[in-house]
């Protein structure tokens, strides 16, 4: 476990930053990536600070996708095709960990579809097929995922065209403490980036923070 880097790009922020405190403190090498390596190295120091040891690195995007084994993209959608592609080179090979949903603010609790029909369709199109793609993680409650010590109650639906990919990623969803189940291909993913605004509406109808999925009728290993 300990020999995989992940780099999380835009891990400055809520999602991002607790994803990448559970993986360090599992024992994965992580660096939190930024526009600006600055920024990433001053998050890193709070977030060090938080877990009481120095467990992440920061970095700007281009140094921190170079040195990953593999790559996790937590940024805005608005963000998202320039991320990439600043950072297109340093992805060839890779798997790349897409949790970008397609919000369109301010109605960012109706669906809806870009152009490519779903984020991470877009990043493989944009990729090409050198780059394994995998959609993961939309579904998750940044609220919770930012305490490394909090049990998030969900399940993880987890799609790409790359089995070897896949299994690899629902492994770093086990390590997050939640469960990875495998969701089909990356296509698949139109839904299960479409559920992220039914959950923002289930939220605030309901009055919670962290709604979630949990997927009934199979084993849990």
């Amino acid at each position: 476990m300990a020999e995989m880097t992940i780099a999380v790009l835009g891990g400055t922020g809520k999602e991002g930053s607790g994803l990448a405190m559970r993986w360090a403190m599992r024992g994965y090498r992580v660096i939190v990536g930024s526009r600006d390596a600055e920024r990433a190295a001053a998050r890193v120091a709070e977030m060090n600070a938080q877990l009481g040891g120095d467990y992440l690195i920061g970095m700007g995007n281009s140094e921190a996708a170079a040195q990953a084994d593999l790559v996790v993209l937590s940024v805005p959608y608005t963000a998202h095709k320039a991320t990439l592609e600043g950072v297109q080179e340093q992805l060839a090979g890779k798997v790349l960990v897409d949790l970008t949903v397609p919000l369109q603010p301010p109605k960012v609790r109706t669906v809806h579809l870009p152009e490519g029909k779903a984020a991470s369709l877009e990043a493989q199109a944009l990729l090409g097929e050198g780059v394994k793609v995998v959609a993961a993680f939309q579904n998750v409650s940044a609220e919770h995922l930012g305490d490394p010590n909090y049990e998030v109650d969900c399940d993880v639906l987890v799609c790409g065209n790359d089995a070897e990919a896949k299994a690899t990623v629902i492994k770093l969803v086990e390590a997050t403490g939640m469960r990875g189940v495998d969701a089909g291909l990356l296509p698949n993913a139109i839904a299960v980036e479409s559920l992220t605004p039914v959950l923002l509406y289930i939220n605030k109808a309901y009055g919670v923070k962290g709604s979630g999925i949990r997927i009934t009728g199979i084993a849990t290993p």
